[in-house]
């Protein structure tokens, strides 16, 4: 068993606040004592009941873009482990926000070809037996955190061991170094207040990748 502080992260690879996000908790792997176990959550799930609740723009981008990406990834998650998440969410977020490919079918099938995986994952595109498993992953981290909440969600011990979920943290562009260390050590902190929920400031300014 790890001596290292688990950290798990539900991801959508559609979602690039969630993607700064895990480039933050990244750089934590490599200046505090923790592990990330990735997980699959889908903004096109949390969504499907309030469509009517959101902008025409938003509805378009969920109904052509959303499923697919994350039915490959679950069906990658199935096929061959969950220790293939991390990388092959690197080689999405690379190809769909860095390089600005987007969540279209050539960058997730151009990702699956970085990390080694088959092309054949490209046949869940459409539709997936694992939408069961897809589904209950997403349920998992949100049921940690509430329903009133998007991409990213990170859960973190508590004071007693018990896991904490939040939303975020969402920041741009990713720290590094000891400037994420020091958001680490505070989401530690905020963690172990009981009844602690939220902190929150208007975003003024977009996903900043010109560091990753």
């Amino acid at each position: 068993m790890s001596d290292k502080t688990p950290v798990d992260f539900w991801f959508d690879p559609l979602c690039p606040w969630a993607w700064m996000t895990s480039r933050w908790v990244l750089e934590v792997e490599k200046v505090r004592d923790i592990e990330v176990r990735w997980h699959v959550m889908s903004l096109a799930v949390l969504n499907e009941n309030r469509l009517d609740e959101l902008p025409e723009e938003y509805r378009e981008m969920l109904a052509t873009k959303a499923w697919g990406p994350v039915r490959v990834v679950i069906a990658a998650q199935q096929e061959h482990g969950a220790e293939v998440l991390g990388d092959l969410y690197t080689a999405l977020g690379t190809r769909i926000h860095n390089q600005g490919e987007g969540p279209e079918k050539p960058a997730v099938a151009a990702a699956l070809k970085d990390v080694g995986l088959p092309e054949s994952l490209m046949d869940h595109w459409d539709s997936t037996p694992y939408e069961p498993e897809l589904r209950a992953s997403h349920k998992e981290g949100i049921e940690k955190v509430g329903q009133d909440v998007g991409t990213p969600v990170i859960a973190v011990p508590g004071p007693d061991g018990e896991q904490i979920a939040f939303f975020g943290p969402v920041v741009t562009p990713a720290p590094k170094g000891e400037e994420a260390a020091r958001l680490w050590d505070g989401t530690i902190a905020v963690a172990s207040v009981p009844g602690f929920y939220e902190i929150k400031r208007t975003r003024t300014k977009g996903p900043d990748f010109s560091n990753l």
